[in-house]
């Protein structure tokens, strides 16, 4: 009998090789007991085993994060690895935490007979098979060869996730790293671009002790052509601080004097010594040109055997040693405190990591003593990811607040370090001069507390650095009258240069003065910057208009659990956050800013979540509540980022997005509204909710459908059920009260 799809399908996204070790191992471990559900740490020890063996036989495999070796990998380390497959597999394994038990799914279980079970056994060692001979393998021909035939059609392709991506930052400096003559004094770093195709894509080798970043100083530096028509091996300089620093005329002037002296200095045999160095063919070639030391020029086609490219960079690494020697001796380094300030460039993450981090500040949150519903933490991130402005409404007391502080604490933004500002929301705000700042009567600008957290999180220093800004009783005051120009810039966001930026925030007409314009001037919204409002809803606060919920996620707090008491045992692997704290921005920097960006590598998503929205619009155009393409959009990214992370199923994913996107639109009294809300219901509850809803009678009593939510009771099971949830206590709200809204209910 042939496996099920859902099983043959389950290696075809790779997480390295960790799904198909962690299938053998429950595999041997279920053989071993002849149980259905066995021993997680078992299951454990055996996948960590396998890695530690294949390590000492002298196999190439994946290594641990920031280990080498995986016998060095700690108990916690083995828990976020391990939580990334189970993670991944969770629509065929289940975990019971409260016997430390895995196995598979029961209705899997049953399609697993033994003959079944060995053919599995068979899939996962082909695949794990085929992985690690790709990893043992390493031709740099065959690597700049594939580079130039591909990455003119990939800059076709959706940027996110793109497997070249991972090629650069990931596979060829560890390729690289293991020639014997690139020693841990080098950094390896590859990029293709942040956010968009790079035209020149590069893989810098950096020796730590004069420069960790392209931007300035010395290094060797592959550079691809714009046509893919051919790649340079260059003794290369930074461009971009000393053309900052200097201006263009004089930053050219410095770089052609620095590339004689270096001319001087080194030998550099077989080496071209001139600027016939084409890249681009316009804009950036001559910061290229007069940046370049030497270079050795490998055309499409004709790029020499690995033997001899490597020994022409070990040529080039020994005159880039001699180089840094004698910098070093001679005391013309760059100062260290002085590198440590320099602008780094950040490193994008790999999807198949974004699980485990989520995890780990899961795990923060809950040493901290603090308890979310399932998949809040999995919301919470996804809409910040896809929207920098999330509204977090709900009862006070419920955690709102505490909930952004700890989110940004476990990325190492806290108020200490400016990262993480509180702003109190007055009652008397008017409009944007409270948030942002004015003119005074002497004729200088004085910042709001936002432009303030805003200044700061553009210097150069930190724009890689997350910063986040709570708006606490964010309704206090009418959201419309001071929020309005941030959600207008909001919808100017860009793409510039690889980076997202947006219009100005303050007009020139408020910033007289040179030192005012120089601080102040050209202020958007940097890309690093994430805007949180919390909300009440009750007599002394003001309800949200379209404008504003068209721009934002807005999650709910209204059900909670008192009964969730301190877990002693989360106190363990206190330090589990500690790789957080080194994350960058683009963990939840926006991937997408129009649909386009996105279409291509995900349309059969896209078109389905569209069509789930279009039923859903036409329910809506009756009491005007409809949405627009901004609000498709923003649905849309959410459901492609969930699904490349694997955080939740489709039809979750989905609730949350009808519940937070859809909902908060509808209000009134009107019978309109409650036939829109009862055939919403039966969109909630799915295939079974014709059944459930009876649209003639409930129009004149609904109290039949939504006391099946009351407490006590077992509501109908439903594809979406925090959607009907939400929508029977809305139709209750109607009925009791002849008026209902998302906020009331």
């Amino acid at each position: 009998m042939p496996l099920p799809e859902l099983i043959t399908q389950i290696f075809k996204r790779k997480q390295k090789s960790y799904k198909m070790v962690l299938i053998l191992s429950l595999i041997e471990e279920l053989r071993a007991t002849h149980q259905e559900r066995v021993s997680f740490d078992r299951v454990k020890d055996r996948f960590l085993n396998y890695f530690i063996a294949e390590q000492e036989r002298g196999n190439r495999v994946d290594q641990p994060p920031g280990r080498e070796l995986w016998k060095d990998a700690s108990k916690s380390q083995l828990k976020d690895i391990i939580n990334s497959p189970v993670n991944a597999l969770s629509q065929i394994l289940f975990v019971n935490s409260e016997d430390n038990t895995i196995g598979f799914h029961s209705q899997i279980q049953r399609q697993l007979g033994e003959q079944e079970l060995t053919q599995l056994e068979r899939h996962a060692n082909e695949e794990l098979e085929s992985y690690n001979s790709a990893l043992q393998h390493f031709s740099l021909r065959g690597y700049l060869e594939g580079i130039m035939s591909e990455y003119t059609s990939a800059k076709r392709e959706t940027f996110a996730g793109h497997s070249l991506g991972t090629l650069f930052r990931q596979t060829l400096p560890s390729e690289l790293r293991k020639l014997p003559f690139l020693d841990d004094q080098y950094k390896i770093q590859g990029s293709v671009g942040q956010g968009n195709w790079a035209t020149v894509p590069w893989l810098a080798i950096m020796d730590k002790r004069i420069t960790e970043t392209t931007q300035r100083g010395e290094y060797v530096v592959y550079l691809f052509a714009e046509d893919m028509s051919e790649v340079y091996l260059t003794f290369n300089q930074g461009v971009t601080l000393p053309i900052q620093e200097r201006g263009r005329r004089e930053g050219y002037a410095y770089l052609r004097n620095r590339t004689q002296e270096i001319r001087e200095l080194l030998p550099l045999t077989h080496m071209n010594k001139d600027e016939d160095i084409h890249l681009v063919s316009s804009g950036l070639g001559q910061d290229y040109q007069v940046s370049t030391v030497a270079y050795i020029k490998y055309e499409r086609e004709a790029v020499p055997n690995d033997e001899q490219l490597i020994q022409d960079l070990q040529n080039v690494i020994e005159d880039y040693r001699l180089y840094v020697n004698n910098m070093t001796s001679t005391g013309n380094e760059v100062n260290e405190e002085e590198v440590e300030l320099l602008p780094q460039t950040p490193e994008p993450l790999e999807d198949n990591q974004i699980t485990t981090l989520l995890h780990q500040i899961q795990s923060h949150i809950r040493r901290k003593g603090f308890f979310f519903p399932e998949h809040l933490i999995e919301n919470f991130y996804l809409s910040l990811k896809t929207k920098p402005f999330v509204i977090l409404a709900g009862i006070s007391g419920t955690g709102k607040t505490r909930l952004v502080k700890l989110f940004a604490e476990a990325l190492g933004s806290t108020g200490d370090n400016g990262q993480f500002t509180l702003i109190p929301v007055r009652p008397d705000w008017s409009d944007p001069a409270d948030l942002l700042g004015y003119k005074d009567l002497s004729g200088r600008f004085k910042p709001g507390p936002l432009t303030e957290v805003l200044v700061e999180a553009r210097q150069p220093e930190n724009g890689h650095k997350p910063y986040f800004i709570c708006l606490d009783e964010m309704n206090l005051a009418r959201v419309e009258h001071y929020f309005s120009d941030l959600l207008s810039v909001l919808e100017t966001q860009d793409w510039q240069e690889g980076k997202i930026t947006t219009q100005d925030l303050i007009s020139s007409t408020l910033l007289d003065t040179p030192e005012d314009q120089v601080k102040y001037g050209s202020l958007g919204i940097p890309e690093n910057v994430f805007l949180i409002g919390t909300v009440n809803m009750d007599e002394t606060t003001h309800p949200f208009s379209k404008k504003v919920l068209d721009r934002a996620n807005t999650l709910e707090f209204n059900y909670i659990n008192l009964q969730q008491y301190p877990d002693i045992r989360e106190q363990e692997d206190a330090d589990i956050s500690a790789d957080l704290a080194e994350l960058n921005h683009l963990f939840l920097r926006a991937d997408y800013l129009q649909l386009v960006d996105a279409y291509d590598a995900n349309k059969q998503l896209v078109v389905r979540t569209t069509e789930r929205l279009v039923k859903i619009n036409s329910l809506l155009e009756d009491i005007h509540a409809h949405v627009g393409f901004r609000v498709r959009d923003a649905i849309c990214f959410y459901m492609i980022y969930n699904e490349r992370y694997q955080l939740m199923d489709e039809d979750q994913a989905f609730d949350w997005q009808l519940l937070q996107k859809i909902l908060p639109r509808i209000q009134g009294s009107h019978s309109s509204v409650r036939r829109v809300l009862l055939n919403l219901m039966k969109v909630a509850i799915g295939n079974g909710g014709a059944g459930i809803v009876n649209l003639q009678d409930h129009m004149e009593d609904a109290s039949p459908l939504y006391m099946k939510w009351a407490a006590g009771q077992t509501p109908p099971t439903a594809v979406h059920p925090q959607s009907a949830r939400k929508l029977a206590f809305m139709l209750r709200r109607l009925e009791e009260d002849g008026f209902t809204s998302y906020w009331l209910s």
